[in-house]
């Protein structure tokens, strides 16, 4: 059975409903609250018409879910992926308004997406892809209204068309409008790293928490896209041992520790890791396989689902650490709870990237650019003060991580809700 993205976001409100229905004595209007917060304010979706280089006309259905602006404009990627769909899609701006309030920047959830493989259109068609969905959303956002930024299967040069037809509607430019934009048009520099960056932020302040040893600590990471690299990278850089590491096709493992640079020359020449040649340095293994190895830290990099009822019950380590979306399933995470499995969650590990996209805003809003050492430096106070709330919680109430996020962030939606007058 498909499992629901949307309703493990819901699922996940509920979950903290209970605990946080305690801090309000108007028990009616709390009740309100949680079920608003439970649905995006606005689900936005058409057929995109777009003309295709052979001449004939395709129709691409697309999609943007604005969850909740109670906290500031709408904010969240946009995905180009056969596999979109409306479900995920909601669940996705659900969980970018709770991210946003867990690391509190004042932004609320968004999430878009368009249903195609951008592996199998030309590059002028992907260009007036970009543009048909740009127009689409033309009246719907702007920079105090919905930012959008990259995602799945996107980039600056996608954000950078799409910038461009926005601001040709418009009549001026609006370079806070989007965000994961080219440096050269008001990009900010270290965006590309952030996800992967704060992520390495979280695992050295629980680290810290926990007695860990970096060169004892021992990382699985499934993905090897942006985040899954950066998140690679820099942690191998700090001196964690990465053993194992994943892209869609299949993994590689080492107990001696794999070298990430390497590995990215060789999937660039090779295409992707199931092609590799067989070495001696590594163990060709499949994804089911990572997932279970034996290890400290399992590192979920890449689409949501990855651990669920079905594999919970054999993933072999002290600790997971999402850094992709909705990794976990809500009952998978109940069964590593009762191993005594820590879940760092999502809305905490993977927050750098819309973190620093909250600075490229701020920037853009100024017209002055940070430097990097400033936006790194930045990135990791609100991480870090972000994850010691958090931990504060956990040992407060003697709740899961996850549920100590939620805790935090959906209190402050909610009193930003009832601030306004809408409850």
């Amino acid at each position: 059975m498909m499992i629901s993205a949307f309703a493990n976001a819901k699922k996940q409100i509920d979950d903290v409903a209970e605990l946080l229905g305690e801090d309000y004595s108007n028990k009616k209007r709390f009740k309100i609250a949680v079920e608003l917060l439970k649905k995006p304010q606005r689900v936005l979706t058409t057929n995109l018409k777009v003309k295709l280089d052979t001449g004939k006309t395709k129709s691409f259905r697309a999609f943007r879910s604005q969850h909740n602006n109670a906290r500031g404009p709408y904010k969240g990627g946009i995905r180009f992926h056969p596999n979109v769909s409306e479900d995920e899609i909601k669940a996705l701006s659900t969980w970018m308004s709770i991210k946003c309030a867990v690391v509190d920047i004042p932004y609320g959830g968004a999430k878009g997406g368009i249903i195609f493989d951008p592996k199998k259109v030309s590059e002028s068609e992907l260009q007036r892809i970009c543009r048909a969905y740009a127009k689409f959303l033309t009246p719907h956002i702007g920079a105090w209204v919905d930012v959008p930024a990259p995602d799945v299967n996107t980039g600056e040069k996608e954000m950078a068309w799409m910038l461009e037809t926005y601001e040709e509607k418009i009549g001026y430019h609006s370079p806070a409008t989007f965000t994961g934009k080219p440096i050269a048009l008001g990009g900010s520099l270290g965006r590309t790293e952030a996800t992967g960056q704060g992520g390495v932020f979280v695992l050295e302040s629980y680290a810290k928490h926990q007695g860990l040893e970096r060169d004892k600590s021992t990382l699985a990471v499934q993905g090897f896209g942006n985040v899954g690299y950066w998140f690679s990278k820099l942690a191998e850089e700090l001196g964690y041992k990465i053993v194992a590491v994943s892209d869609s096709s299949g993994g590689l493992y080492s107990s001696k520790g794999l070298e990430i640079d390497e590995l990215a020359e060789l999937k660039e020449k090779h295409g992707s890791f199931s092609n590799l040649p067989r070495s001696k340095n590594y163990e060709l293994i499949t994804n089911d396989k990572l997932l279970t190895l034996k290890a400290d830290i399992l590192v979920p990099a890449a689409l949501e689902n990855a651990i669920s009822v079905t594999n919970a019950k054999n993933v072999n380590v002290k600790t997971v650490l999402e850094m992709a979306n909705g990794p976990t399933t809500p009952e998978g995470e109940k069964i590593l709870l009762r191993k005594k499995i820590n879940v760092l969650p999502d809305v905490l590990c993977n927050a750098g990237g819309v973190t620093v996209s909250y600075f490229e805003w701020v920037q853009n809003l100024h017209g002055y650019q940070w430097t990097k050492e400033r936006v790194n430096e930045e990135l990791k106070v609100i991480i870090t003060n972000a994850f010691e709330e958090i931990h504060t919680v956990v040992h407060q109430k003697k709740i899961s991580y996850r549920k100590a996020a939620y805790y935090i962030a959906v209190k402050r939606i909610i009193d930003a809700m009832m601030l306004r007058g809408r409850i």
